[in-house]
């Protein structure tokens, strides 16, 4: 039974920094490409981060120098660390699991930037 749970959303300060986390279960968690997505309130689900199984990164425009992914295969666990961060980082975060055309999705949590 496959679960993929996010932890660490929350309301910050423009500036500040936040951790998201996701714990993954019932798969070969080290085989798996790993992302973070985030929808913002009108706007289109977009990737943000990843992760693949050879811990090759890549992060959107948008969030390069701030944002860095990381993976604990020991774990099962994939991280968002987020700095600086901006009004426009406001959204719900996704975690994503990839594998040969399996794709599996956790339910979000919400980061809310705002002073």
């Amino acid at each position: 039974q496959v679960h993929i749970e996010e932890f660490g959303g929350g309301l910050v300060q423009p500036g500040g920094s936040l951790r998201v986390s996701c714990a993954v279960s019932g798969i070969p968690f080290s085989m798996y490409d790993m992302g973070w997505f985030r929808q913002a309130p009108g706007k289109q689900r977009e990737l943000v981060a990843s992760i693949n199984s050879g811990d090759n990164t890549y992060y959107s425009d948008s969030v390069k120098g701030r944002f860095t992914i990381s993976r604990d295969n020991a774990k099962n666990t994939v991280y968002l660390q987020m700095n600086r961060l901006k009004s426009e980082d406001t959204a719900v975060y996704y975690c994503n699991a990839k594998w040969i055309g399996r794709e599996l999705w956790g339910q979000g949590t919400e980061v809310t930037v705002s002073s």
